[in-house]
């Protein structure tokens, strides 16, 4: 690659001196590529020459657009930036098609009687021996009723009418004919959390555990649970971390492997790993995180950093960090991320890995949830074009068709993403807040009312791990890139149809020839498995189809030494028929241990190339040498 490219705007070359992270002038504010000052087509989204400097948003002429777009802004504070109509809309549409269909409310009305019956069945017996068996037993995955104390009279009858309203509930809202599939999710999972609410487990005088911590603590932990509220809520007002999480300092405790930023631009920090073998495989390693999380979640404490541990297994390992963009940063698009991020990310790699005396070496890239999906749009644009240097793609939890995209799709409709982009529009961004919001009502027995129970009501403190500290380390999405997201992936699927275009052009998934690897997890609510899985009906490359156990984030991170942890795995070559999920899962063995060892097993026998002499950190010569050391700048921007 010329190095005249180098210095052409895609790169900003490096500094004499270390930049600080307080040294905000060595740090790009402006995108170059989004100096046009031109609206994203179907959208009203002006660029940066209509911008405001005062306000960070756009100049528009006095209207009613002003108006709804400020009042949506306001709302979706209180709202979790769910959108009214959408929800109002959902359950008229329920109400409507219910009341027009007698045999459904037949069934729901025999229903409610019998669980009547079997209540009061219950009660009778559960009042004379107290080791009566419940009549209903909660769902998979509920713990809220799973203490010995909820065995016992009168607080079983309090559990099991709960449980029993739940499934009439849950009976009334599906199943209903002639309710649009869009609804037909809304409704159910409304429906559950507000009947959460109310969930005798979340009462003071109804929880057997809480009463019990009162007789034990002398009612003392009402008084810790107040200590605790007034302490998160001044917290909140000042914008400071939640108690215990500063216990994982960045760059003290966790994103601690050895390396340096060897290239940045507007968008991303590019860090190289120092190595800790004598030789190295002569392939490197990228790793594209998701631009809605900091990338260290794959290199959190020593024994969790999957970094780490590629280095030790004879890796040269890169990895993009995001900026967390501000409103300066309103018009960055899919597109910046990718030309600035994927393709930038390989050029560097290329520069400082390349040889006098030939090409550089092919790349192992590995994109982990949304950082994946980014990468197969970039892969399947290298494809098209010739573009031949990966050498193998890896992807994590990533989707690529966004049909059955997990229960994020529940309030994903031309509603919800107006709504959405109202509330984008005032601040040029999507706030962590209002993302950190939407997952936890996701999990809200355990991300929130489990969470208030234990802290507010019982007075204790959970213990801090270093995932649950980076969860709570999040970032910011550019409001034209979180729009063309929803609009062009989830709602379009244009990826997947092959209708994303790039460059004016459109890419096709089955254009990839370099081999993949996916990685799903089997307890994932963001990126469902068999969601994972649809790579195979995508791709005409060689595909090896891993499922381990966990969710989203604990089923990635897990560290080479768990023992408690299966997978299963198995390859498809090109020729080979389609196998479905469901036989898929019923006819492929399970094995024990970290899916880690076995995909740097696949990455060892992708490595074609004899070892070469472990290599130094950057390459001065090329203009690319150390920038400051690991993890950076953009990590800690808040």
């Amino acid at each position: 690659m010329p190095m005249a490219q180098l210095k052409a705007g895609r790169f900003v070359a490096p500094g004499p001196s270390t930049p600080s992270p307080s040294d905000t002038a060595a740090v790009p504010t402006e995108l170059p590529a989004l100096q046009s000052g031109t609206t994203m087509p179907g959208t009203a989204m002006p660029g940066p020459s209509m911008r405001s400097p005062a306000y960070g948003f756009p100049y528009l002429p006095f209207s009613g657009e002003i108006i709804d777009r400020l009042v949506h802004a306001w709302q979706g504070r209180f709202t979790l930036s769910i959108s009214p109509s959408a929800v109002t809309l959902a359950f008229a549409d329920w109400a409507m098609h219910l009341g027009n269909a007698p045999g459904k409310q037949a069934v729901l009305a025999d229903k409610a009687v019998r669980k009547l019956v079997r209540l009061m069945v219950y009660a009778g017996a559960a009042a004379i021996e107290r080791d009566t068996p419940p009549c209903i037993e909660p769902l998979p995955g509920d713990r809220r009723f799973a203490h010995p104390d909820w065995r016992q009279f009168p607080y079983s009858l309090y559990a099991q009418s709960f449980l029993l309203a739940q499934q009439w509930l849950h009976n009334a809202t599906t199943g209903v004919p002639g309710l649009s599939q869009a609804n037909a999710r809304i409704v159910p999972f409304v429906a559950r959390q507000l009947l959460d609410v109310a969930a005798p487990s979340n009462n003071p005088f109804t929880n057997p555990e809480t009463l019990r911590t009162v007789v034990t603590t002398g009612g003392m932990n009402f008084a810790f649970g107040m200590a605790n509220w007034m302490e998160d809520a001044l917290r909140l007002m000042t914008g400071q971390q939640a108690k215990g999480f500063d216990a994982f300092q960045v760059g003290r405790d966790v994103a601690v492997t050895p390396g340096s930023v060897v290239f940045r631009n507007e968008l991303i920090e590019l860090i190289q790993y120092a190595p800790s073998t004598a030789s190295v495989h002569a392939e490197p390693v990228l790793i594209v995180p998701a631009w809605i999380m900091k990338y260290y979640i794959l290199d959190l404490s020593p024994e969790n950093s999957l970094i780490r541990y590629l280095v030790g297994r004879g890796f040269t390992v890169f990895a993009i960090s995001w900026r967390n963009p501000g409103p300066e940063m309103r018009d960055c698009g899919l597109d910046e991320y990718r030309r600035l991020g994927v393709m930038a990310a390989l050029d560097a790699i290329g520069a400082i890995c390349g040889t006098e005396d030939g090409p550089p070496p092919p790349v192992h890239a590995c994109g982990y949830c949304l950082g994946g999906t980014l990468l197969t749009i970039a892969a399947a644009a290298m494809a098209r074009d010739g573009d031949r240097r990966l050498k193998s793609i890896t992807l994590l939890a990533a989707q690529t068709d966004f049909t059955e995209a997990g229960e994020l799709m529940l309030f994903i409709n031309e509603s919800q993403v107006a709504y959405l982009e109202d509330i984008m529009w005032e601040s040029g961004y999507l706030d962590t807040t209002q993302m950190s919001g939407a997952f936890q009502m996701l999990r809200s027995n355990d991300l929130i009312w489990s969470q208030m129970v234990q802290q507010y009501l019982r007075g204790r403190r959970p213990e801090v791990t270093d995932l649950m500290a980076w969860n709570a380390d999040g970032t910011r999405l550019p409001y034209r890139m979180h729009s063309e997201y929803m609009h062009q992936l989830l709602l379009g699927n244009d990826l997947s149809e092959g209708r994303y275009k790039v460059e004016g052009r459109p890419v096709a998934l089955s254009d990839i020839r370099a081999p993949i690897f996916a990685v799903g997890t089997r307890r994932d609510h963001v990126a469902p498995w068999r969601s994972v899985y649809k790579i195979n009906l995508q791709s005409d490359t060689t595909i090896t189809f891993l499922l381990t156990d966990g969710g989203h984030n604990a089923g990635i991170v897990a560290g080479p030494d768990r023992s408690d942890r299966q997978y299963r795995m198995s390859e498809r070559g090109p020729d080979d028929r389609y196998v479905d999920p469901d036989l898929w899962l019923e006819s492929t063995p399970a094995a024990t241990g970290s899916w880690w060892r076995p995909w740097a097993d696949w990455l060892d026998r992708q490595s074609d190339a004899e070892p070469v002499a472990a290599r130094a950190i950057g390459s001065t010569k090329r203009g690319l040498g150390p920038l400051c050391p690991a993890p950076g700048q953009y990590v800690l921007e808040r």
